[in-house]
């Protein structure tokens, strides 16, 4: 297989791919499997440590979400953001910040759910897949930013219409082509966590639970006897 139909494979078939399986999966597992839209919380479980893992994790992933969003809807406004020099050094400061904060609480989520015997019994294949393509996605990541400098000029010159042209329902893979094997995995990586996202637990973030703003207050009753509990039975 020649390198030109790996790209055609890779940046022109899996999109399409990927996005198939996010809507359709995604759309059966709403209708057929709904109470299984959980983030399956282990919270209960190392509540400590989740703490320190997740809110990291969670605050620089979002950053870095958005940042990538932005760029991709006002593309012409980053670029004028980034004709300044200090500017876009700001940009580029701060994003390898919140990176560098997203790794921090992956690895702590990582080193969490593998170290702790309680939750290993509750973890997946498919959870310890996804937290590898996570990691390997913000790794990859960091490595662009820190190899190949103005990334957010780049990213909105050359990734934007990419991702653009495939929306359009034309890929354009010549502008991938020529591109660091650094970006390509980070690219792919993307790929991939969108086309196996439905088959994971991190699907429950495409149904915000935005219900709970009017429903009503649920009522918890306890049905035992406490003081029949609190006895000790001696044989």
């Amino acid at each position: 297989m020649n390198a030109a139909t790996t790209n055609f494979l890779l940046f022109a078939v899996a999109p399409y791919v990927a996005i198939t399986l996010l809507l359709s999966v995604s759309l059966w597992r709403f209708f057929f499997s709904r109470y299984k839209f959980s983030s399956l919380s282990s919270e209960f479980l190392e509540s400590r440590d989740l703490f320190w893992g997740s809110v990291p994790w969670h605050y620089g992933i979002m950053i870095l979400f958005f940042g990538h969003l932005i760029g991709f809807l006002f593309p012409r406004e980053v670029t004028v953001w980034n004709s300044m020099p200090v500017r876009l050094l700001i940009l580029e400061v701060t994003a390898l910040a919140f990176g560098l904060l997203a790794l921090v609480g992956l690895v702590l989520l990582i080193r969490r759910r593998l170290g702790h015997p309680r939750i290993r019994a509750v973890t997946s294949w498919m959870d310890v897949l996804v937290l590898g393509l996570l990691l390997v996605q913000v790794g990859t990541g960091l490595g662009t930013a820190l190899t190949y400098r103005w990334g957010s000029s780049w990213y909105v010159a050359v990734l934007v219409p990419y991702l653009r042209s495939v929306f359009a329902l034309s890929p354009r893979v010549e502008l991938l082509a020529n591109m660091p094997w650094l970006v390509k995995t980070h690219v792919i990586g993307a790929i991939t966590i969108v086309g196996i996202l439905p088959f994971t637990r991190l699907v429950h973030f495409l149904v915000p639970p935005v219900s709970y703003l009017w429903r009503s207050y649920q009522v918890v009753i306890w049905n035992w006897d406490r003081r029949q509990i609190r006895e000790v039975k001696r044989p």
